[in-house]
């Protein structure tokens, strides 16, 4: 860290905006950010916008596009530590939609010019493409965790990320399982850090904070199909905001 107030940098990449309006929507600790480090570049905030170096850049959005793999490296060399915030830039997001598919056929059959287009065969998260010091899931980041993660980082604390899922966050809030009530839920496979809100209002959690690394998507389906749950009501939770490998019993026909 600089030796001054470090220098932070947010950026965009293919996304809605709402990680970097989650964070503008903080209003108080946003102020005390902008007192504790200096804001450098923000273009959703300021079109006051200063060349690098920074001492932090946080990243919002997939890599969707060619242009967005060569800004993303200058970014990178321009950062000392570069978070990922969001569902997108941590595991490409919506726009990760189209990965199982043929790209290239869907832009003949929307685009009249579809050589025009410069897009990615798929959309990636950031760190396949440079190396991402932390990462932040949620779909938008939460903004209470994004400012414990900074105060941790101006402080020189290690960052400590939530770990479990979203099932450990049921227990602590003491919410009755909505899975024991009969009602789909992806809980047991997907990161913790909401706070269980969707449980917390009886319905399953639809996946924003991302799958965990070794969630057992096969055992999920299967408790999903004992509950009358079809495999394509399966294979469209999977492939909602972020897309899950799909296990083999979430493989039948579109009309299943």
């Amino acid at each position: 860290m600089s030796a001054v107030r470090p220098r932070l940098a947010v950026w965009k990449f293919s996304s809605c905006d709402g990680c970097q309006l989650s964070l503008l929507a903080s209003h108080g600790d946003l102020l005390q950010m902008a007192q504790a480090m200096d804001i450098a570049y923000f273009a959703e905030a300021s079109s006051s916008m200063r060349d690098g170096p920074y001492d932090i850049s946080l990243v919002e959005g997939s890599v969707s596009t060619t242009a967005d793999v060569q800004r993303l490296q200058r970014v990178r060399e321009q950062s000392g530590l570069l978070v990922a915030i969001g569902a997108c830039a941590t595991g490409g997001g919506i726009q990760a939609l189209r990965n199982p598919d043929d790209a290239q056929a869907w832009e003949r059959a929307v685009y009249p010019r579809p050589q025009w287009l410069h897009s990615l065969p798929t959309a990636t998260p950031l760190h396949a493409h440079v190396q991402v010091d932390h990462a932040l899931q949620g779909c938008p980041v939460d903004a209470g965790q994004l400012q414990q993660l900074l105060a941790a980082l101006l402080a020189g604390r290690r960052a400590e990320p939530a770990g479990g899922s979203v099932c450990m966050d049921c227990k602590v809030a003491g919410h009755v399982c909505v899975m024991v009530q009969g009602e789909p839920c992806l809980g047991p496979i997907i990161h913790a850090g909401c706070g269980a809100l969707c449980p917390g209002l009886r319905r399953g959690c639809y996946g924003c904070f991302g799958p965990l690394p070794d969630a057992s998507t096969s055992a999920l389906a299967a408790q999903w199909l004992r509950l009358g749950a079809s495999p394509r009501r399966l294979r469209l939770a999977l492939h909602s905001i972020h897309v899950v490998p799909l296990p083999a019993d979430a493989h039948a026909s579109p009309e299943d």
